[in-house]
């Protein structure tokens, strides 16, 4: 009875693996939303949440996890937009440090100004995780659009990714 326990358990954690590492979520069709949040630390992400402001895809955006040291007139110059971009319609979250933190400074940062539909950058690899952890966070009425960037993760970074996000998800169900 035990071998076959440990047997399906370790078949569930193998195919869901394989679901994880092989069909990651993909970037978000145009739709326009009440805000873009970003959630730093990969590549292709603030570029992706900055493109799709300039296509006027969403009034404001909201850079979750900045540095304290970074200025906004860095980010226009490291990023090669107009200052003018960030002074009306950028801004940045100083207070993350990490996933679920990033998911408290979106959800404040929403529900300060009553948005009802958020699309989600971050990186394929990172958007289950991120994604279940402000879901998890937000009120049930706000629409939350998922937008992955695409990438080319390495078998360690999937392997820890994985095992972060069924932490969360065992957190989740015991209300950690």
């Amino acid at each position: 009875m035990i071998k076959r326990l440990i047997s399906l358990l370790f078949l569930a954690w193998v195919l869901g693996f394989a679901w994880f590492a092989l069909l990651p979520p993909m970037p978000a069709p145009l739709q326009k939303t009440d805000a873009i949040v970003v959630l730093t630390g990969g590549p292709g992400r603030i570029d992706r949440a900055l493109d799709l402001l300039e296509q006027k895809q969403a009034d404001r955006l909201l850079i979750s996890g900045v540095a304290r040291e970074v200025k906004p007139h860095e980010l226009a110059a490291e990023y090669k937009r107009p200052m003018a971009l960030f002074d009306c319609c950028v801004a940045l979250g100083f207070e993350a440090e990490d996933t679920r933190s990033n998911a408290t400074e979106v959800v404040n940062w929403v529900a300060r100004r009553n948005y009802r539909t958020v699309r989600l950058v971050t990186t394929d690899w990172h958007m289950r995780r991120a994604e279940f952890e402000l879901r998890r966070a937000i009120d049930k009425n706000v629409t939350i659009i998922p937008d992955a960037v695409r990438s080319q993760p390495n078998f360690l970074t999937l392997f820890r990714e994985y095992h972060k996000y069924l932490a969360g998800l065992v957190g989740g169900l015991i209300g950690v």
